[in-house]
């Protein structure tokens, strides 16, 4: 009997993945969803008990809530994302607040700063959408100081987003072998990506309430601006735009706690805290 010779893994172009991602949140304008999100920023800054003077680096940062949230706390910020236009729209509330930040356009796979230069990491639901995790953890690590902390904010599988990019998942599938973002909202792989460089890991499960004028709003407006959504629909015919519609409909009927025609959803996300070893 000839022995049975396992299936070699897919092939993945994590570079056509990435200018894949690029374009998709190139798309819309993030800045009108991720305004909403600010409230875990501030959350998270809170977590890592951030002291005024600190080294801070923003990545994946989008319209920059972590970044005011730490710069609202007098550290010396660092605010960077691969979408210029994100970027711009971070430096124009920085402005309005009266606070000066560095931007600076960057790969959160390839960070442009030497080895061991910030007090502290952050990304909010930014670098779990990464084509190449290892890499990306691998990367916040580096650029953290010996006894830093890197904080992360992270939709777990289970949560209304994970679902979401699970039902979107059904109509344009993701690229075979790509890991899915709804990963990094588990604590196996958080142990995986960091358990080596890490003196201790933190993980607090935290809801994010969306509130929207309805679920038809909610659905407009991401359609509108969010970037993965954005695209998704641009992709499908009328036919699967409204089974996809009425899909989402039904997610968010099975979550909206609202019962006075608005919405009013919670969706689960990991607040994580990694203290790096000295």
């Amino acid at each position: 009997m000839s022995a049975v010779i396992p299936a070699s893994p897919p092939f993945v172009d994590l570079a056509a993945v990435k200018a894949r991602q690029q374009a998709a949140w190139s798309a819309g304008n993030y800045a009108v969803v991720g305004t909403t999100l600010q409230i875990v920023g501030e959350i998270l800054c809170e977590a890592l008990d951030l002291r005024a003077g600190s080294s801070v680096l923003d990545v994946a940062s989008g319209n920059g809530n972590a970044t005011l949230a730490a710069a609202r706390r007098w550290c010396d910020v660092t605010s960077t994302d691969y979408v210029s236009s994100l970027l711009e729209s971070g430096r124009a509330r920085a402005q309005a607040e009266g606070h000066t930040i560095q931007f600076r356009e960057a790969d959160a796979e390839n960070l442009p700063f030497p080895d061991k230069s910030f007090d502290a990491v952050l990304s909010t639901f930014g670098v779990m959408f990464t084509a190449d995790q290892d890499r990306a953890a691998g990367e916040l690590v580096r650029v953290c100081k010996p006894g830093g902390k890197i904080g992360l904010a992270n939709w777990t599988p289970e949560s209304f987003i994970g679902q979401l990019f699970k039902t979107i998942a059904n109509y344009v599938p993701p690229a075979a072998g790509v890991r899915s973002p709804a990963l990094w909202g588990t604590n196996a792989r958080l142990e995986e990506l960091f358990g080596q460089a890490a003196q201790e890991i933190r993980i607090t499960r935290r809801d994010f309430t969306f509130r929207y004028r309805s679920p038809s709003h909610w659905i407009e407006v991401f359609r509108t601006y969010y970037g993965p959504m954005n695209r998704t629909f641009l992709a499908l015919d009328a036919q699967r735009q409204a089974a996809l519609t009425q899909d989402l409909l039904n997610l968010i009927d099975r979550r909206n706690r609202s019962r006075d025609g608005t919405l009013v959803l919670q969706s689960e996300y990991l607040e994580v805290v990694v203290e790096l070893k000295r």
